[in-house]
């Protein structure tokens, strides 16, 4: 006859039962159940992909190889975009518009001077002195002149203005001898914002003003200025400027032509970040080097995948896509050669990289999890016996 079991001692009994069951459960699936994040295999990873949705983009998962990169490499435009095409012009004349202020001499004849105090040409707000001796262009483009009255000479450049002022004076002085120079610049500015040293309005005046030049007038980048990114906000349209990408073109950034009322802002490097996880000595979030960052660099920057923790055949770089679907690249660095692959694989801003973890490494976690939920359960039915 089989002994009954006592009520009292059956509950220490189904304890030990229900940590053994869960143990076991947890053993048959350590990878499920391994705390934080893993990606798996390539294979699992687009498994995962496909049970997400109802398909996985076409190329969502991607091996990295030498034909990729030469691909990549074939793909970055050996030009630049017609955008920044649009934005080249050659140096033209200054013109004058409203709000200069002229400095108009007919030799010999002083009684039509209006000579300025001093001899220097200014540029943004003139003093008084200005424009108590010189002419102002008004609203309308024009100016008043001894004998010529009113003048039209917006859109004029000083030589064009000059010869119409010998023509109209030849009526009242023989073979006159005009001079005409703008004397304050009031009439076309530029604004340069952003990481440079000195932010703010940029007059400009007979010297052309190309975006180098806005630039240095500005006090030059700061160390945080991301010269990959720079916004030139022309009439409601912005356009994104690269000067490493012209200079490896071989195209001299001083063809960009600024015009009034452009915009200039150097993005921050902080804009353009990378992402490092996963198993690597120093999780990290890197900016971008003036646009550049290459796998190899974030990495290297991590200190490189665990040697004790990291699955270094499953390295992965996650990367939006046009369609807000999600890109993932694959590298298998086993081998000390994909280190010229990793060196080659240029990376995008917002760019998240992953290092899996090794599947010991998940089942020494689940281990850890489990165990002390275990002993709990071993620690209880000791004490109620």
């Amino acid at each position: 006859m089989t002994a009954s079991i006592p009520q009292e001692s059956r509950l220490p009994l189904r304890l030990a039962r229900l940590g053994a069951i869960t143990l076991a459960a947890a053993t048959l699936s350590a990878c499920a159940l391994s705390p934080g994040m893993h990606m798996g295999s390539p294979s699992a990873v687009q498994s995962k992909m496909d049970q997400a949705g109802d398909e996985a983009p076409a190329g969502a998962l991607i091996n990295i190889t030498p034909q990729l990169l030469r691909e990549q490499q074939a793909a970055v435009s050996a030009t630049i975009s017609d955008d920044v095409k649009a934005l080249f012009g050659t140096p033209q004349p200054y013109t004058i518009g409203p709000g200069d202020i002229l400095n108009i001499v007919v030799w010999d004849h002083p009684e039509l001077a209006m000579m300025p105090i001093t001899s220097s040409r200014s540029t943004g707000s003139p003093s008084q002195a200005d424009i108590g001796n010189g002419y102002n262009v008004d609203a309308s483009g024009l100016v008043q002149f001894p004998y010529v009255g009113a003048l039209k000479v917006t859109g004029k450049t000083e030589l064009e203005v000059r010869n119409i002022l010998m023509k109209k004076l030849a009526s009242y002085i023989k073979d006159p001898q005009v001079t005409v120079r703008v004397q304050s610049y009031r009439n076309r500015r530029v604004y340069v914002d952003g990481e440079v040293r000195q932010p703010g309005l940029q007059v400009m005046d007979d010297l052309p003003m190309t975006l180098p030049e806005a630039l240095s007038r500005a006090g030059g980048f700061t160390q945080e200025a991301d010269r990959s990114t720079i916004v030139l906000t022309r009439k409601n349209k912005s356009v994104r400027i690269s000067m490493p990408d012209l200079l490896r073109l071989g195209i001299n950034p001083n063809k960009i032509m600024l015009t009034n009322g452009d915009m200039v802002r150097v993005r921050s490097a902080e804009d353009n970040k990378i992402f490092v996880m996963g198993e690597v000595l120093n999780a990290i979030s890197q900016p971008m080097r003036d646009g550049k960052w290459t796998l190899a660099d974030a990495l290297g920057a991590a200190g490189g995948p665990n040697p004790l923790t990291s699955q270094v055949n499953q390295i992965y770089v996650v990367r939006k896509g046009k369609q807000d679907d999600a890109e993932i690249y694959h590298l298998n660095a086993s081998s000390p050669t994909a280190f010229v692959l990793a060196n080659g694989f240029e990376l995008q801003p917002d760019d998240l990289v992953y290092v899996d973890p090794a599947a010991v490494v998940r089942w020494q976690r689940v281990i850890g999890n489990i165990l002390p939920s275990y002993a709990a359960v071993t620690a209880t039915r000791s004490a109620t016996r």
